[in-house]
This record gives structure tokens, sequence and C-alpha cells, in this order.
């Protein structure tokens, strides 16, 4: 990493002719005087051809130049071993325009000598930059960096990544409610891997990564193994930390700062009680997120098509009977005492447990789908649990 000032490539523009110079100067470079209606007669010829367009060297026996037509450039990389290329398939590329500005593949060059760089780790798509740039190295007898060149990242289908696939900013995998360290564990292990170990702390992955084990094939992008890492890491999390990273992640995600604006001292001790039942059923903090709705509404709650189907047909007598079972609660009010009471209930009733259960659920969260409903039951008090059943019943 550089720790210096930013670097920009449009001030050193001097630096980088005064290096152009001294290449010609030193037999390893030459001036070109072909015309641009002469260059395009040549990128169309290669174009007619099925041929990459490259310059023909037509100026290169001109002037005295000893930068090599015959023999190889090899490039020794950290992940791809050692590559050759035929310096015959390395035409003899621009480092200089004629309005005295740098390429690219000059500029970056000399720029990586003179701030010290001494490791490249960049996308398999840029080897053949590689050979053409160590020419420039060895003709000005520079240190050349150690190279690593890694596989691209392709979709699920194969072919290279691209936002057609969802290949998005690391602001929109913050929105989706994937955790930073699950994130990185998963972009660690693409084309990586450190025995069967899966998950991984950013402790792990620095203790344990080394480029030489970086594989040579693209990896794939699979947002459903993604999803399920961030599962593990959530569930794995200490829940007071799981608390403060959704808490700052409430800004960024679609329903957030709804939940933010009424997430007061009391909401916090619930949702922070709610967590060992909401991580269970999450995979993402949008998912925890939605489990956690419940906590944020006001009553009387509204009630989602799937919970209204709940509450059909003898459901709401059952209900009725359920808000007596736990208003008759006289001690501590707890998911045991409640799973007690209402077990007792099913029992006394004759009716099967998710049969009172599931109305249940629905009439304290207004959804289908929930953390447990004696954990509900308990995170939200007797008073606002008999309220919300009431609502229901009446």
């Amino acid at each position: 990493t550089w720790d210096g000032e930013p670097v920009s490539q449009l001030e050193r523009a001097p630096r980088h002719r005064a290096v152009a110079e001294e290449l010609v100067r030193l037999g390893k470079a030459y001036y070109c005087y072909a015309t641009p209606a002469e260059l395009e007669a040549m990128r169309e010829s290669a174009r007619a051809k099925g041929l990459p367009p490259r310059y023909d060297g037509r100026w290169r026996d001109r002037d005295p130049s000893e930068a090599p037509a015959g023999g190889e450039t090899v490039v020794h990389d950290r992940v791809q071993g050692e590559v050759r290329f035929p310096n015959k398939d390395l035409d003899d590329f621009i480092i200089l325009r004629s309005d005295g500005n740098p390429t690219y593949m000059h500029a970056v060059v000399v720029d990586d000598h003179d701030m010290g760089i001494t490791h490249i780790i960049r996308g398999d798509d840029h080897l053949t930059n590689a050979a053409r740039q160590m020419v420039i190295y060895r003709a000005m007898d520079w240190d050349v960096p150690s190279m690593s060149h890694i596989p691209l990242i392709h979709g699920a289908d194969g072919a290279k990544l691209s936002k057609r696939h969802g290949a998005l900013g690391v602001e929109a995998y913050r929105a989706m409610g994937y955790l930073p360290e699950a994130l990185l564990n998963y972009l660690a292990r693409l084309g990586w891997s450190h025995g069967d170990d899966e998950v991984m702390s950013i402790a792990d992955m620095i203790a344990w990564f080394d480029i030489g084990d970086v594989n040579k094939g693209a990896a794939r992008f699979d947002f459903a193994k993604l999803e399920a890492l961030n599962g593990v890491h959530m569930r794995r999390m200490n829940d007071a930390e799981l608390l403060d990273i959704f808490i700052s992640t409430l800004p960024y995600l679609e329903v957030g700062p709804a939940m933010a604006a009424r997430l007061d001292d009391t909401r916090k001790a619930q949702l922070l009680a709610a967590l060992p039942g909401l991580k269970e059923r999450a995979k993402t903090l949008v998912e925890l997120a939605d489990g956690a709705a419940f906590l944020f509404v006001e009553r009387p709650l509204r009630i989602d098509e799937k919970a209204a189907a709940l509450l059909g047909g003898d459901a709401r007598e059952i209900l009725r009977g359920a808000h007596a079972a736990l208003k008759a609660i006289s001690g501590d009010w707890t998911a045991e005492a409640a799973e007690a009471a209402i077990r007792e209930y099913a029992v006394a009733g004759g009716h099967k447990l998710g049969a009172v259960a599931q109305p249940l659920r629905a009439a304290l969260t207004g959804k289908s789908t929930s953390p447990g409903v004696f954990d509900v039951l308990a995170v939200l008090g007797r008073e606002e649990s008999l309220a919300r059943v009431a609502d229901q019943i009446d």
C-alpha cells in the first residue's frame, strides 16, 4: 500500500517524458514518424486478416534501436507461474504520444518504480500488459516488482462478472445486509482456500493467506453461498456486537431509517433479548430487520395476508382461550411460563399446539413467520402481548 501523498500521473508527465527520452538515448526505444493515415491503414489491414491491431515497427530500423524483435519475454508470476511471451507477439508499443503525453503502459512503470512499489497484484487480464511493462523495467535496468495475476471473478453462468450479474459496489452489499467480515470471508475464498476451513475471521485470513496458494482458474460468485456464510457469521457473533452492527447499518437498509427513528432504550433492550431467536432465522441484516419488525409496529397491528388466513375459522375462538390462559400467569412473565400456560390450554382444549401457536403468532406480529412465539411473548412483555392478542378477539 502507498502511505505517501496522492500521485497524479498528469502532474508527472515531465518525468515520464524524461524516461522515454532516456530509453531513446540508450537505443531501447525509437521515434516513429508514421502519419495518422498510415497508422489507421495498419489497423485496417490487421482487422481484415482477423489479427489484433498492432504497430508493424516500420521505423524500428531507421534508428539505432536495440529493442528485441526476437526471443521472448518471461514473466515470473506468483500465481500463474512462469509465463513466456514471444517478442514477435509483443508489438513495438507506444510509450509517448506525438503530443508529448505518456501512455498508461509507460507511465505506470515509471510511477511504480519511483514510488518503490515492490508487489503488484491485479487481474489476470493484465498478464499481457505485464510482459510489455517488463520490457521497460529491464530496458531501464530497474528492479521488477513481484507480480501476481489473480483470476477474475465470474458469475454463476461462467461469464466474466458484470453489472448483469449484480457486480455491485461495497455500499450495495451493506444495503443488502451483509456483514463486513462475512463479505471479506467470502471474497477471500474465491479462488483460495485453507484446508477445509470455510468460516474465517479476519485474523484467520491474515494468518493463513498466501498469494501463492491462489488458484489459476476463475472463481464463480454465488450469492446463495455468500448469504449462507453471512448467516453463519451472524449466528456466531456475540449478541451485543451484532446489535451494534445492526443499529449502525440501519441508515442503509430500506426499512432502517423508520426503525432507527423508533429505536429508544426500551426497544434496544427488546431487540437484544430477541436476537438469539432472530439470528437463528436470518441470513442477512435485512432479514433480521424484517424479523424484528414486530417490535416497532403500533397497535392495532396491520395483519398481512398470510397471517390473516391463520386467524380465520375457529382460530379467533382458540385465540380467546389462549388470551385467558396467558392472562392467568401469576408469576414472572417468561418464555417458559408462557409456553407452560399455552401447552396446558392446548391439552385441556384438545388442540394441537400449532393450532394455538399459529394464530397467536399472527396476532402478536401481524405475520405468519417470526421467532419462536414464546420468545416473542417474553420480549414484548405481559402488557403489550395481552393487548395485541385482545385486538384480534374483540
